[in-house]
């Protein structure tokens, strides 16, 4: 890697940069990890994408907050990993490749399990490197030579040892239990992948007779369909409406099924009619309830959500239309009461994006009491791991204590295949719930297990369901570093720094995570969860697919380059967890906040150029850092204000305040740097015959623009490595890998700063008073500065040269006293110090002021006439809302004219 020239392009193309440096840093393996290096290890194994996605505005927000840490402790002398990869995402790529199949007019089971595999990997093959593409583009600075991916065969080998172990600790079980079905991908799916909706629907009340003709007992139910497999009907036993029925039984409408009325506690008496239908085979509750009662089980419903033999005449129907028909019915047989809207909470598969079904179903669950308590010891006794913001802390322990078993198979072929053999030899070559089974490393291992409790004649068959994705996912921290076996990585970076995710997975994988490491490495996987925000859109909703508001960040970067959007997304964080929003026009694909970041990175491209310009050829390292007792004030003052800024800065990223850390380098650079210091040692550059001076300021302005360089890189990593590049000419280094600045606090001068804001605000009244009265911006003018203050004075009369040299002044009076005796001035105060500056012969007064009397001549006649509408009934009462606010802000705003043009006469003395 070579450096050309000395200078930078005239104009900033991010597009070539960004391209240039993510080659460079990916070819020369920049961010490769190496667990000997000597620093502190700092760890981030990023959240993987699924393997199907592509990337949207929450990875981005992400991982840019991700590599702002890692590369501020690369930077810092940590021996860091940015661990990235993919989830297989089981449901998903089925989703993908059942559609392609159904297209072709087949199924997954007419090509056989084999097949569909083989395009499964085909697939992942061709489309599933595009989102790990997208997060380079990004400026991910992640070791890609440890990419990883949740099939990937170390992955899996550590997913049967976990597996295994679990099932030998007796936390991983078989059992036939209630689970939530999604009909849509035809598999169980756990408890935290259903989204409850609020849906308007209906509530159907229905009479069923008492067996024994003493009259019916009334239910309500939103779902009928499940009338055809009650086998209960509960009351409160303290309901003295019901207290004779108890013991009876009533015939179930339809199925003539007689099914016993019995008393449950649990049974709201002023909820409904007080009576409750009982379906245990398809409600979480009834479930539970039939277990307890010792009722019967009848399942109607096929896997498919159509109704099964069970079901009678309904039977094949699928259960929506079969609900219609069973109403129908039941109507028809005078069975139905009444029906009444009724908007309730529905629960949705996540992924199939249909009703989940409640389904009786044999499943592999894990025992979650023994993990969950385990990780409470983790979180009570040593805080571990800490949340930021501290308030996710309560919410992880509510969850995990609330946390019930979890249901890990899946009725899938993607994925990790369960460590369960069947000796089908047992139960007539088939898989039943009763077929005895064994869990092992591998078949090999099954064989030999099924043949010393069953005979040599043993004929085994693996288990076909497929685990949950977050149960690989719940070991990703540490089988990703090489768990099973004892590797370097696993010793040096487990277990990991940060976790950087988003609330809304706190439950899914945080706490997975958690309890897995946990038993599996008796750690808690890293020591600080960084809860981010959402990134909402531009009227502040949630972004989502339903809502079609997304916002593409390819195309943002696409037109205003990544660093750009980078630093907007970073800059807009409030605090840390806080969400924020993106300005975007739709029409155009224009924002407002990336292009004021797009503006930043201008300003620092075209300062750089000129501090360049001017350091005549020579490197900071050759100019090296100005001697004390040369420095003058103003290089007393940035350099202040700049060690400052690195204290803050560092404070800000190792507390997670990102945001305010990028707000902070933002002010300082475009304001203290640009627009102030290289402002005022323009002259000394340029004109200045004294040659110490000139040297001094290329010392502070090659020394300052270095360091900004290098506290702005994790942010805005591809323009400061460019703009470095060119500045250090060193040709065979990286910005990437320099040293973080550190603040020297005997740099820091709180009097000289505060005095320097005297200065400041002095130039700025200057130039604003000098608009006022409409001079030229060339032509010097005479000032006065008046103060009492002693302290003031001397602060203006140590700072002449710049105002004079930033202000156009020709002629300046610093005086505790303001004697003046003829001729008209301009005023304004900054502190307690008046700013006056002479108008004779400088401006024609007269002209002037006619001019702005008659502007406020029009003003005043807009006033009156605004007035006079707003006070008219008939305008405000009839015009359209949007019509009056436009006139009442079109007063507001005539008013402020007029005030300040009377205030600008008035000043005109």
């Amino acid at each position: 890697m070579t450096v050309n020239s000395s200078t930078l392009p005239p104009q900033y193309d991010p597009k070539t940069i960004e391209s240039k440096w993510q080659n460079a840093w990916e070819t020369y393996q920049v961010f490769k990890a190496d667990p000997k290096h000597p620093g502190k290890p700092y760890t981030i194994v990023i959240p993987p994408p699924n393997v199907t996605g592509s990337l949207h505005m929450g990875h981005a927000f992400e991982d840019c907050l991700i590599d702002v840490l890692v590369r501020y402790h690369r930077m810092c002398g940590y021996n860091v990993l940015c661990l990235p990869g993919t989830d297989h995402a089981s449901i998903a790529v089925h989703t993908i490749l059942d559609r392609k199949l159904k297209a072709e007019g087949k199924t997954r089971y007419n090509i056989g399990r084999e097949k569909f595999l083989r395009h499964a990997w085909e697939w992942k093959q061709e489309s599933g490197g595009k989102i790990i593409n997208q997060l380079k583009r990004v400026g991910l600075s992640a070791d890609w030579s440890r990419e990883r991916f949740t099939l990937d065969e170390r992955l899996s080998k550590a997913v049967i040892k976990a597996f295994v172990s679990l099932y030998e600790a007796g936390l991983i079980y078989r059992g036939n239990y209630l689970v939530n079905w999604c009909p849509a991908s035809l598999s169980a799916v756990s408890d935290l992948e259903v989204e409850n909706k609020e849906v308007d629907g209906n509530l159907w009340y229905f009479r069923y007779p008492v067996t024994d003709g003493s009259g019916y007992v009334q239910v309500a139910t939103t779902r009928p369909e499940t009338i055809l497999g009650d086998t209960g009907v509960a009351v409160n036993p303290k309901d003295k409406r019901y207290e004779e029925l108890i013991g009876k039984t009533v015939t179930l409408p339809i199925v003539d099924r007689e099914i016993p009325i019995f008393a449950d506690e649990s049974v709201d008496p002023e909820f409904g009619t007080g009576c409750v239908k009982v379906t245990p085979a398809h409600d979480p509750n009834d479930f539970k309830m039939g277990n307890y009662h010792n009722l019967s089980f009848i399942n109607i419903m096929n896997k498919d959500g159509t109704l099964n033999e069970n079901a009678g005449i309904f039977k094949g129907q699928d259960r929506y239309v079969a609900r219609r028909n069973i109403v129908k019915k039941l109507e028809e047989e005078g069975f139905l009461i009444k029906v009444e809207e009724y908007r309730h909470t529905v629960p949705y598969s996540d992924r199939g994006k249909v009703p989940i079904e409640p389904l009786l179903s044999t499943q592999w669950f894990v025992k979650i009491d023994p993990l969950s308590k385990k990780a409470l010891t983790f979180l009570d006794k040593h805080n571990s791991p800490r949340f930021v913001p501290d308030h996710w802390t309560k919410v992880y322990r509510d969850w995990l204590i609330r946390l019930k078993d979890w249901c890990i198979s899946r009725q899938l072929w993607w994925g990790h295949q369960i460590p369960a053999w069947y000796v089908i030899s047992e139960t007539n070559n088939k898989i039943t719930d009763n077929t005895p089974f064994v869990v092992a490393n591998n078949e090999i291992e099954a064989i030999e297990k099924a043949q010393e409790k069953y005979g040599k004649n043993t004929k085994i068959e693996q288990d076909p369901d497929v685990l949950d994705t977050w149960f690989s996912s719940g070991l990703w921290p540490f089988s990703t570093l090489g768990w099973t076996e004892d590797t370097e990585d696993l010793k040096v970076y487990y277990p990991t720094s940060t976790l950087v995710t988003g609330f809304d997975i706190i439950f899914f994988w945080v706490a997975r995570m958690t309890m897995m490491a946990g038993y599996l490495t008796d750690q808690i996987p890293f020591q600080d969860v960084y809860i981010h925000g959402l990134v909402r859109d531009e009227n502040g909703k949630k972004m989502s697919k339903s809502f079609n508001n997304g916002i593409d960040p390819l195309i943002l970067i696409k037109n205003y380059g990544t660093d750009a959007l980078r630093y907007t997304l970073i800059r807009e964080v409030a605090g840390a967890g806080q969400d924020i929003s993106l300005q975007y026009n739709r029409k155009t694909d224009e924002s407002e906040s990336v292009e004021a970041s797009r503006n930043f990175a201008n300003k620092l491209w075209n300062a750089a150029r000129f501090v360049m310009m001017n350091l005549e050829g020579k490197t900071p390292e050759i100019l090296g850092f100005p001697e004390a007792e040369k420095l003058e004030l103003c290089d007393r003052w940035i350099l202040s204000r700049f060690h400052r800024l690195i204290e803050q800065t560092k404070n800000y990223i190792e507390t997670y305040g990102l945001g305010e850390a990028a707000k902070g380098l933002y002010e300082f650079i475009w304001g203290d740097f640009c627009d102030w210091y290289i402002e005022l040692v323009k002259t000394r550059l340029w004109k200045s015959a004294n040659t110490e001076s000139r040297l001094v300021a290329q010392q502070t302005l090659a020394y300052i623009l270095d360091n900004i360089l290098r506290l702005l890189h994790p942010f805005m990593p591809h323009i400061t490595e460019e703009i470095w590049q060119t500045l250090s000419q060193t040709g065979n280094k990286f910005l990437a890998l320099q040293n973080y600045p550190t603040s020297d606090t005997q740099l820091i001068n709180a009097e000289l700063e505060e005095s320097f804001n005297l200065i400041i605000g002095t130039i700025r009244t200057l130039r604003n008073l000098r608009a006022e009265a409409e001079i030229k911006p060339g032509f010097k003018v005479s000032v006065i500065l008046q103060s009492e203050d002693e302290t003031e004075r001397t602060i203006l009369k140590s700072a002449q040269i710049y105002i004079q040299d930033l202000g156009k002044v020709e002629q300046l009076t610093i005086t505790p006293q303001l004697e003046l005796e003829t001729g008209q001035v301009v005023a304004g105060v900054v502190g307690t110090v008046q700013v006056l500056i002479l108008l004779s012969n400088v401006v024609d007064i007269a002209s002037l002021k006619g001019k702005l009397e008659k502007n406020l001549s029009k003003i005043k006649a807009g006033v009156k006439s605004l007035t006079e509408r707003l006070n008219n009934p008939s305008f405000v009462n009839k015009a359209p809302e949007k019509v009056v606010q436009v006139a009442k802000d079109s007063l507001a705003e005539a008013q402020k004219q007029s005030e300040i043009l009377q205030e600008r006469l008035h000043r005109l003395k």
